[in-house]
């Protein structure tokens, strides 16, 4: 990544964007998809050539009020419009590119280990996972390591057939990292990342230059486990309050469903299996 993580954003995001889609009329050959630069700065109510400079990198110090306006011009929803503050070093107070802590506290290790009949772990902002409680160890056992959601997903073999709607979950990914590139874009851990995946997978390529951003919050996510068959959970994710950066994932199935049935015995299937090893 070079140092215009801002103007990188900006140019991705004006070519997501139609004239039709705010309203402006579209005339003339163009030469990029999107919106011209001249009609985002008409949509904020900047000057054109202060927002081309933006985008180049000659301007890197906007005002509050700026980044608003682009923020409306270019129709960002809330993650997107964070992570354009973030890029452009205004958020007031913001100490979210202080280190993330890479251990996991033996209190929220306790916690975890206290609910053996749901998946959890926790996961850091390059999608790291830190730390799993004994069923999540069973439900990601397809791949090895299950060491970072986005190598697992873009370049683990068992990546595309575990997540059944894999595109989904690809996009999903991809944009979580982005969110990550905003809190701290020369992370070396998040360059060596997203090195390695662009290297190893042109879809990777594809969407991070897109530039599509969005948190990790809740929704539903559909697995073909190889032990019990299909899956489908709804996850939640907190944030760690004592250590910002980490966040913790919990899936659960709906009760009484085929899903919860499945995941009961992927979870007694684990416990066996564990039993019958050796101890160290």
């Amino acid at each position: 990544m070079d140092g215009n993580h801002l103007g990188e954003f900006l140019r991705a995001r004006r070519a997501a964007v139609r004239p039709e889609d705010v309203g402006m009329p579209s005339y003339g050959a163009r030469r990029v998809a999107g919106l011209r630069r001249e009609e985002v700065a008409v949509l904020a109510g900047v000057n054109a050539d202060y927002y081309t400079r933006l985008e180049q990198g000659r301007e890197r110090n906007p005002s509050p009020q700026v980044l608003d306006a682009l923020s409306r011009a270019l129709r960002l929803d809330d993650d997107a419009r964070a992570h354009l503050f973030r890029l452009a070093g205004t958020v007031p107070g913001d100490s979210s590119r202080a280190h993330v802590p890479g251990q996991v506290s033996p209190a929220l290790r306790q916690l975890m280990d206290g609910y053996p009949h749901i998946p959890a772990y926790v996961m850091n902002r390059t999608m790291d996972i830190l730390a799993t409680n004994a069923l999540a160890d069973a439900l990601y056992a397809p791949f090895d390591p299950a060491d970072n959601l986005a190598r697992m997903t873009f370049l683990d073999p068992a990546g595309r057939a575990f997540y059944t709607d894999w595109d989904r979950a690809a996009q999903a990914t991809v944009a979580n990292l982005r969110q990550a590139a905003g809190f701290d874009p020369d992370d070396p851990r998040l360059a060596d990342l997203v090195r390695a995946l662009t290297d190893g997978s042109a879809e990777f390529a594809r969407l991070w230059n897109a530039h599509t951003v969005r948190g990790k919050t809740q929704d539903a996510k559909r697995f073909l486990h190889p032990e019990v068959g299909p899956l489908t959970l709804t996850y939640q994710a907190f944030d760690v309050r004592d250590a910002p950066g980490q966040q913790l994932v919990i899936y659960h199935a709906e009760p009484g469903s085929p899903s919860a049935q499945a995941l009961d015995l992927l979870g007694s299937l684990h416990a066996t299996r564990r039993q019958g090893e050796p101890r160290g």
